[in-house]
């Protein structure tokens, strides 16, 4: 089992999934994840919708027009999803959720990538959100996060060198 920093340094944007499903255990603890992440007043205003469906898959990977291809070809994908009148802080609390279930994903030896959707356009009239609200059938008052690509690896990345890491961008007591 690999500890946390190891899984910190693995954990890479992984976008070419081999064909290999995903087992309904190892969803559950991906879920579970998203599921136990911290929120503010401990009011959970997320919603994850599971789409392992192939002909969605292709349709939710249309969301926009860049970044998003990689949906067609995962597993899996993860809609983060919020009831923004829970929390005023319904993007923290999506993000910290995704970033939880993206760590279990490396921890089980799969990948993962986060495609952003709020504040992303479909085409000039609409919304990534709205599109993805529509092919859904999100409830119109939920707020869309972002989607995860979840799958097996079909592509090796390179481990983040912890010698690079941007030290001079910690400050301690004052800027």
């Amino acid at each position: 089992m690999k500890n946390l920093r190891e899984i910190l340094m693995q954990r890479r944007s992984i976008r070419k999934y081999t064909t290999d499903l995903i087992t309904k255990d190892e969803q559950k603890s991906i879920l579970e994840a998203g599921l136990m992440a911290p929120t503010s007043k401990n009011s959970r205003p997320w919603n994850f919708i599971v789409v392992d469906d192939k002909e969605t898959l292709e349709q939710l990977g249309k969301c926009k027009k860049f970044g998003a291809m990689s949906v067609a070809g995962c597993a899996m994908a993860v809609v983060v999803v919020a009831d923004s009148s829970l929390s005023e802080a319904w993007i923290e609390d999506c993000s910290i959720a995704a970033a939880f279930m993206q760590l279990r994903v490396e921890e089980l030896g799969m990948g993962s990538c986060w495609v952003q959707i709020r504040e992303r356009m479909f085409d000039e009239n609409t919304t990534a959100q709205q599109y993805v609200k529509n092919l859904l059938s999100i409830p119109e008052e939920m707020e869309v996060e972002c989607i995860l690509t979840i799958g097996h690896k079909a592509e090796e990345r390179k481990p983040l060198d912890p010698e690079k890491a941007l030290w001079e961008r910690v400050h301690q007591n004052k800027w």
